[in-house]
């Protein structure tokens, strides 16, 4: 391609996007319909279909490769890799795929990459509101240079390891899952425990995550404090860690294990605005407010890093603390603070129904002294009250 505006060749990298995909007719048209015009050449590693997802791959000019499932998604995702001739290697699930804006920043992104290089990392937008505003998200590796030969780590929750050179895109990808979950990983795990085998610190991690969605909470807060006692896990996952076995140990009833399990993320950094959120909320249960409120007043005060590659969950740096110190505030008998602290989470999450029920509360209890805050852009981050 040429440049019109200066008469030399536009050296834009070529891509091959890889995949593995299993009974996925409905979904993967979506994806590869939003990268067909990004993709030099689309590789998909069927894992045993018995619909229609290698014609809808076909559709697309997509080349087609089997792989006989064997419980391990890295074996699959590093086949689907060895296939790619491009000189970079893009991968995607086929829930995922890419807004138009999106679109068109990868485009550039395809024209203008630095030199050397070796990987790219996107956001991965996870969870959204009512009005599609994210709420959940964290940053993967997503592109990579296919010479220098990252492999997939792994059997199940697979990471893909690499080094060198790296750069941080502006790119998003979004995530809108289209299919029950199930226990599929669980049976994975079980497998192998049952096996003997023994487990890295991540599967430790990870293990416990799945027996904790499965509501088996003992089990859980069994392997986390495996993983936490262990002393070699990610600062993120250890962080993570901690407040889920503080989870846990709420459902099982032991608040004492809670209070614990949630300052044990001290170890690790300074607070995070979730474990402000939750120690706020362990305060309010128990009638502490002034305490309560202090948390999560320094929730809202943190900054936020949009660059780690840490899960992140909006709702704990914006909207949810502001509700809390609304309730607060209230109890406090300051009901003029309260209803400021309410506007102000409105600003993030306008259609809440507890926050548009404290409203007319407000309006009712305040009268001529109840204040309603104008929103301009939520994004813009309102002023603390």
């Amino acid at each position: 391609m040429v440049d019109s505006t200066t008469g030399q060749e536009d050296m834009m990298i070529e891509i091959s996007l890889c995949m593995i995909v299993r009974n996925e007719e409905n979904s993967l048209p979506r994806c590869l319909s939003t990268v067909s015009a990004i993709a030099d050449e689309i590789i998909i590693v069927d894992t045993g279909s018995t619909d229609g997802t290698k014609s809808a791959a076909m559709a697309f000019g997509a080349v087609l490769y089997d792989f006989t499932w064997i419980d391990d998604f890295s074996a699959a995702r590093n086949f689907a890799f060895s296939k790619a001739t491009k000189e970079y290697i893009l991968w995607l699930d086929a829930d995922d795929y890419l807004k138009e804006e999106d679109q068109q920043r990868f485009i550039r992104l395809k024209s203008n990459m630095p030199e050397g290089i070796d990987s790219v990392n996107m956001q991965y937008n996870l969870g959204f509101d009512a009005a599609g505003n994210v709420t959940a998200s964290l940053r993967r590796n997503r592109l990579v240079r296919r010479s220098c030969n990252f492999k997939w780590i792994g059997p199940v929750h697979e990471y893909l390891e690499v080094y060198g050179p790296s750069l941080s895109s502006d790119v998003c990808i979004t995530h809108e899952k289209d299919k029950a979950y199930t226990d599929r990983n669980l049976q994975i795990y079980q497998k192998r425990a049952a096996a003997g085998e023994q487990f890295t610190p991540r599967d430790q991690y990870y293990f416990a995550n799945e027996l904790r969605d499965h509501g088996r909470f003992e089990e859980a807060s069994g392997y986390y404090e495996q993983f936490l006692d262990g002393g070699r896990g990610w600062v993120e996952d250890n962080i993570q860690a901690c407040l889920k076995l503080a989870e846990c140990r709420e459902r099982l009833g032991e608040q004492g294990a809670v209070f614990a399990a949630l300052c044990r993320t001290l170890q690790y950094d300074q607070p995070r605005a979730e474990f402000c959120c939750r120690l706020g909320a362990w305060h309010l249960d128990k009638g502490q407010l002034q305490t309560a409120a202090y948390w999560y007043e320094l929730a809202v005060k943190l900054p936020r890093n949009g660059e780690s590659m840490a899960i992140r969950n909006e709702a704990y740096s914006t909207w949810l603390p502001y509700l809390q110190l609304a309730l607060c505030y209230d109890r406090l008998g300051q009901h003029e603070k309260a209803n400021q602290y309410n506007e102000t989470a409105l600003l993030f999450h306008p259609t809440h129904p507890s926050m548009l029920y404290n409203r007319n509360y407000f309006q009712n209890l305040l009268g001529d002294r109840y204040i309603r805050l104008q929103s301009p852009e939520a994004e813009a981050g309102p002023a603390s009250p």
